[in-house]
């Protein structure tokens, strides 16, 4: 880190992958809104391993605007390591998370800022809609977002995504926490201190496509849920004990039958059925149960948390 000048007192810190056609554009309204606030800032800007001309145009960018600094990640780290790996380098007393596609708006910070000035932590933006996504996808958020709700440990608002202003010690908390499958917003979230939203609609896409596959948001939604609640699990337990009740009362309708009637109880195919659906749900509970083993064994590993390959400065 440089220490010959004294710390900005604002970082926009923004996570990019495969954005070489939209950071100027992202460079210009960035900059127009942090000049009007009339305090010193620095745009951070974190390449996740892009295979495109993204660390070219930020180099470009940063040789041209001192208040501009790049960082490269060694690979494709994700989003979540991406964002951390800026934290890790963010100087400034309040940090903006924003992604680079310009679908959050930048416009928005002077107003978060204020928020910031009457006591809070953490200004996160809550979407009112959508623009140019899916039906689909809108249902699955929707519907990810209440399941998280009622799951997690804590409050963690739904329709909200990284893009938020943070204290300096909430930077430093997060910065202090170790676990390798990142879910920042709980996270954040997890930690307290006073919470205030801000409404906003999402806009389209500037350039570029979506980097979010249906599997990728399904990951999301996986590390989201078992990072911030053990409910699964207690999950595969209620149905343990239901389908041994279920069991139970086919046990005595199978004695009452016999000694009652003397009939042999029928019906093949539903006994078949039963029993794959019985063998299908111990995979299931195998499986969430394996998530979590997994989650131990990455852990234990130790390993960083992201690898800097190359910065535009000395940070």
């Amino acid at each position: 880190m440089d220490h010959n000048f004294p710390p900005p007192f604002l970082t926009v810190l923004v996570p990019c992958y495969r954005d070489a056609t939209g950071l100027q554009e992202l460079h210009t309204r960035l900059t127009k809104v942090c000049v009007e606030l009339a305090c010193s800032y620095e745009i951070l800007l974190v390449d996740d391993g892009s295979p495109d001309a993204t660390w070219e145009v930020i180099r470009t960018i940063a040789a041209s605007d001192p208040m501009v600094r790049g960082i490269k990640l060694s690979r494709n780290h994700g989003h979540q390591l991406a964002v951390t790996a800026g934290l890790a380098r963010a100087r400034g007393e309040r940090v903006l998370i924003i992604d680079s596609d310009l679908q959050d708006p930048p416009e928005l910070l002077p107003e978060m800022m204020k928020l910031m000035d009457e006591g809070a932590d953490n200004v996160y933006g809550q979407r009112l809609s959508r623009k140019g996504v899916p039906i689909w996808k809108k249902a699955c958020y929707h519907t990810y977002y209440r399941i998280l709700s009622s799951l997690a440990g804590c409050h963690i608002p739904p329709d909200t995504g990284d893009f938020r202003l943070i204290s300096r010690r909430v930077v430093d908390l997060v910065n202090q926490m170790p676990e390798h499958h990142r879910f920042l917003r709980g996270m954040i979230s997890w930690l307290g201190f006073k919470q205030v939203a801000i409404h906003y609609h999402r806009d389209a896409r500037f350039s570029g496509e979506s980097g979010y596959t249906l599997v990728k948001l399904f990951r999301i939604a996986v590390d989201g849920i078992t990072s911030f609640s053990i409910q699964p699990l207690r999950l595969a337990t209620m149905l343990g004990f239901f389908f041994a009740f279920l069991c139970f009362v086919g046990l005595v309708h199978t004695v009452i039958s016999h000694f009652l009637w003397g009939t042999v109880v029928a019906g093949w195919a539903s006994l078949i059925s039963i029993i794959m659906l019985v063998a299908s749900l111990q995979f299931f509970v195998l499986g969430m149960i394996g998530e979590y083993i997994g989650r131990i064994f990455i852990e234990q590993k130790h390993r960083p948390l992201f690898i800097i390959d190359e910065t535009t400065t000395h940070i």
